[in-house]
């Protein structure tokens, strides 16, 4: 009996081990000895085929997997996930989440993509992230489908497609040729096609523009309008005119005609003049524009002409022969440079001396005199001046 026990009792702790080994392996192979990091999604629907153990993935690694989903009462779906820690340092804080599928009728798994600006923060335990996007199933598709087919009555669908294949019948080649039209249409505009977006983006503030001019744009064509009809009204007035217009034209032919060498003699006598003229068209700038402030000033208080008188120091007189008057003198005009015509306040322009023949400030020339003589006249009365030589006999003595 003793050895009969030994033996059951070595079975079944043979048994036991062996029952041991395989749930062992098969919890290491569902990774529920490893340990996990709890994150939560919330998003507007998990699909049709999310299920439990689902891989959540990024960049193509795994790194980590769906533990469970929970309906929540507003209607999303909280899909809890089980995180690899030693892969949350490498996920930023603000990932975006999509959950999507291989195909269109393959299972569903969880998708992370890394943000265009990631966050310095990584992802923690008990974060909850939401759903960006969820895969359209097949589901949906059938049930738009179905939802759009039931709107339509199946004899009118019917006749539809009955005339679009008596329509087509027959015009395979002719449908083709316009296939084939409308590809070279659209070859040989594609190298327009950034110009035509360029006038499409400025089409907007050019259709405003003319919107905002439309009144004044109305009013012209009105205007224009009524232009015609006073033309219309008025031709007889308006031929006429032109009929005068055509015989001054003819007498002015004849006269110009007949007088052309005296006008081509006069315009070329009137190359100097106005040679002249234009050389010194600053000086005259200076007149014409000094004399502007007399034209507005307000007139005179009292009739009769208002004059201004000063009396200076008399100037040294002109000796010959330095102070000939120079012929042909090249000066030229000065008056723009000595601050003229608009002369300030109790300035005076500085003196220029000009290629004229004289020069009043040259040196030993005093600009005043004084008259000792006349002096003496208006003190003293004439008085006798000294003996002068007699003539004749070449004796001293009184004349």
């Amino acid at each position: 009996m003793s050895r009969r026990l030994l033996r059951a009792l070595l079975g079944l702790l043979t048994t036991g081990a062996i029952v041991s080994v395989v749930v062992l392996a098969a919890q290491m192979f569902r990774g529920a000895l490893t340990p996990t990091v709890a994150v939560t999604i919330l998003s507007s629907r998990a699909g049709l085929v999310m299920n439990p153990e689902a891989k959540v993935k990024m960049l193509g690694v795994q790194v980590g997997r769906v533990t469970s989903i929970d309906d929540l009462p507003n209607g999303q779906a909280a899909i809890h996930l089980a995180m690899d820690p030693s892969q949350l340092h490498l996920i930023p804080a603000n990932v975006l989440v999509d959950i999507a599928s291989t195909t269109v009728f393959g299972a569903k798994y969880i998708q992370l993509r890394p943000p265009a600006t990631p966050s310095p923060e990584a992802m923690h335990a008990g974060q909850v992230l939401d759903a960006d996007h969820v895969t359209v199933e097949i589901n949906t598709v059938f049930q738009q489908l179905s939802a759009l087919l039931s709107k339509i009555e199946p004899a009118k669908l019917n006749a539809t497609f009955s005339a679009l294949s008596s329509a087509l019948s027959g015009r395979g080649h002719k449908i083709g040729q316009m296939i084939a039209d409308l590809d070279h249409f659209l070859a040989t505009i594609q190298p327009s096609l950034p110009q035509l977006d360029h006038e499409f983006d400025a089409a907007p503030d050019v259709l405003n523009a003319y919107a905002d001019a439309a009144p004044d744009l109305i009013r012209v064509f009105d205007n224009g309008t009524r232009i015609s009809q006073t033309l219309i009204d008025e031709h007889d007035n308006l031929d006429a005119a032109l009929l005068s217009v055509i015989g001054l034209a003819d007498v002015g032919n004849d006269v110009v005609g007949t007088n052309r060498q005296p006008l081509t003699d006069l315009l070329g006598l009137l190359i100097p003049t106005t040679t002249l003229l234009n050389r010194y068209h600053i000086s005259l700038n200076c007149v014409v524009a000094g004399m502007l402030p007399y034209v507005h000033n307000p007139p005179s208080p009292v009739p009769g002409l208002l004059g201004l008188g000063s009396i200076l120091l008399g100037k040294e007189r002109y000796r010959w022969p330095q102070d000939l008057p120079k012929v042909a003198a090249t000066g030229g005009p000065h008056c723009a440079d000595l601050g003229m015509p608009d002369v300030g306040f109790e300035k005076l322009p500085p003196y220029l001396i000009a290629d004229i023949g004289t020069n009043p400030a040259r040196y030993g020339n005093p600009g005043w005199l004084l008259n000792s003589d006349g002096l003496k006249q208006l003190l003293f009365g004439p008085i006798d001046g000294p003996p002068v030589a007699c003539q004749g006999d070449g004796t001293s003595g009184l004349p």
